[in-house]
């Protein structure tokens, strides 16, 4: 199966594209994430959001760089929220801020378990129950905010099946989600196979592919495991012997995610989100060699 733009035409020349960042946590990569917004928001994503640590440890940094991207940049910032751990009066007047700001884009998730991925999750006894449940509370609060929320390709590792995967999805489009951005993934046909399970449930919604730049293998491969991802013995083999040889990682991962999107692309996907992992020079790249240039009507301050 392909992928239609929502319009119901095939995809066009130029594809949408939107961005990851996390917030810094220094001075030194708070420079480093701005010296990647300026050198990327000239390609003009359609938005670029910024997580939210485990429990809400980054609340408050998430709030002041989504801040400053809506002071100093002309790009649509997209807020990560997480339910876990807090009250729901407290995570609304945490939507209500960011409302007051001018944000409306939200990516509404769940969250890891408080004791981290692999064990059992609770929520708060005053707390939204579900990511669902927050998608609701959200749009009950403030219709004009758009939610995004995540997909899984290799189904959420707590989900019993996919039909149960699927039905949670169905959940966060009934409760206002427009749009499910996936987990990562480094099979196409796990997402094609995915799609089509989505789309004969008679979901709609863009299921917008997350494609993540292998920056540094090893590091990579032991985040993405452990939230369910498969990486291939054909994608470690062609990371082997390269562990201290950076500029090689760096070509090699720039060709694995480009070929991936290329692949993608020519069955029709017309809408990429990447996750950046506050670096600009692999995703420019991949960005370029899907025809996206830099635009001199989008410039970070």
């Amino acid at each position: 199966m392909t992928e239609i733009s929502p319009s119901g035409r095939s995809a066009p020349n130029r594809p949408a594209i939107s961005f990851e960042f996390f917030p810094p946590k220094s001075e030194e990569m708070e420079r480093s994430l701005w010296e990647t917004i300026k050198r990327l928001a000239p390609l003009a994503p359609n938005f670029v959001s910024v997580t939210y640590g485990a429990g809400g440890s980054t609340r408050e940094r998430t709030h002041s760089t989504i801040a400053r991207i809506l002071a100093e940049t002309e790009l649509l910032p997209a807020a990560h929220l997480t339910c876990v751990g807090a009250a729901r009066g407290e995570i609304d007047e945490i939507v209500g801020r960011y409302h007051e700001v001018g944000v409306r884009h939200i990516v509404a998730l769940r969250g890891d378990p408080p004791g981290g991925i692999g064990t059992a999750y609770s929520t708060h006894p005053d707390g939204y129950r579900s990511s669902a449940d927050l998608v609701a509370g959200i749009k009950r609060r403030h219709g004009d905010i758009e939610v995004s929320v995540s997909a899984y390709p290799e189904k959420h590792p707590e989900s019993r099946d996919f039909d149960a995967d699927i039905d949670f999805l169905q959940a966060k489009v009934d409760a206002g989600a427009t749009r499910a951005i996936t987990q990562v993934f480094f099979d196409n046909d796990l997402y094609f196979r995915y799609l089509d399970r989505v789309r004969a449930r008679g979901i709609t919604i863009p299921i917008v592919p997350g494609i993540m730049p292998m920056h540094n293998f090893k590091q990579a491969r032991n985040f993405v495991t452990r939230a369910g991802t498969t990486v291939p013995s054909w994608l470690a083999e062609k990371f082997d012997g390269l562990d201290d040889d950076a500029d090689t990682r760096k070509l090699v991962a720039a060709t694995v995610a480009a070929g991936q999107v290329q692949k993608l692309a020519k069955h029709g996907v017309d809408t990429f989100h990447f996750y950046t992992m506050n670096r600009a020079d692999l995703v420019f790249a991949i960005s370029h060699l899907l025809g996206i240039r830099p635009s001199g009507a989008q410039k970070a301050a």
